[in-house]
């Protein structure tokens, strides 16, 4: 691997994007081989330049959301995305990002050659990283001090750093990068509502609109999906709001009716309940315990 050029692409209203770009042509690739390689790597923050129309790459991309708020954008589909989010995004996929005015996204993306996200059927994935976030950010912002020195070593240490990042996502649920995809080899149908699910858990989900989305009965989709992940879509949909309502309740003051609502419970006793269910304390009580931790 060997470092060609950086590119500062500036606007009014400043330096919007910054982007360093690799090349192979001191490390002969084998016939063969799928080893992913470091192609680019990028930060960027919205600004009235920034373009939307759908694109695509030659190369998979990973998305970082570092701050603000937006959307993901397909061809068939749009869905939010905000802080500590993971957009993979396979080679040769139309996409875009959208980003909200009031709050500007920003984030850093890694263009990788030879690796596809085994995950994702369509073409894309989205992850919230729960766990070592951090330790995350803190290798990409190496890499991106790396690649602006141009020190003798530094594409070794960009690669190094690469595989880190690639072994911790990996670590994460759910995700592969692999050929095949980790546990039981789900149906079409339902890999495709659980998708769905991870993508739109905010959103008021009822097994009856699943199953119009699957052109399937729910009777069977329920049947189906419990016989694949070992639960019913509704419970998947309740795990996946618990799991989002454990970083509010520990990363801000919202209050629990805030949260509720932002997560899509019904009502807060309802939120409560579900969250006793899966966790066996109050949404309080896990507040109170983590708080004290801190």
């Amino acid at each position: 691997m060997q470092f060609d050029s950086f590119i500062k692409l500036q606007t009014k209203a400043g330096v919007t994007l910054i982007r360093y770009q690799f090349s192979c042509s001191g490390t002969p690739e084998q016939p063969g081989s799928a080893v992913p390689r470091l192609s680019y790597i990028a930060t960027d923050r919205f600004s009235t330049d920034w373009s939307s129309e759908l694109h695509t790459h030659g190369c998979a991309e990973l998305f970082f959301i570092l701050d603000g708020h937006g959307y993901f954008r397909t061809l068939y589909e749009e869905f939010p995305i905000s802080v500590q989010d993971l957009l993979i995004v396979n080679a040769n996929v139309p996409h875009t990002e959208v980003s909200s005015m009031k709050s500007p996204l920003r984030y850093i993306v890694l263009g990788v050659e030879g690796l596809k996200a085994a995950a994702s059927d369509e073409g894309h994935a989205m992850f919230h990283i729960y766990d070592g976030w951090t330790e995350l950010n803190n290798c990409l912002e190496l890499m991106l001090q790396e690649s602006s020195r141009t020190l003798p070593g530094h594409e070794e240490i960009c690669g190094h750093l690469l595989k880190v990042v690639l072994i911790r996502l990996e670590r994460q649920q759910d995700l592969s990068f692999s050929g095949e995809i980790t546990g039981p080899r789900a149906s079409k149908e339902c890999a495709f509502i659980r998708r769905y699910i991870d993508n739109h858990f905010k959103e008021d989900l009822t097994l009856d609109h699943l199953a119009r989305l699957a052109h399937l009965n729910k009777y069977y989709l329920s049947h189906s999906f419990r016989r694949e992940f070992g639960t019913s879509p509704i419970n998947y949909l309740i795990s996946r709001r618990v799991d989002e309502s454990r970083f509010l309740l520990r990363k801000t003051d919202h209050s629990l009716s805030l949260i509720a609502e932002i997560l899509g419970f019904s009502s807060l006793s309802y939120f409560s309940q579900c969250f006793r269910r899966v966790e066996g304390i109050s949404p309080t009580e896990y507040r109170k315990q983590n708080r004290k931790k801190a």
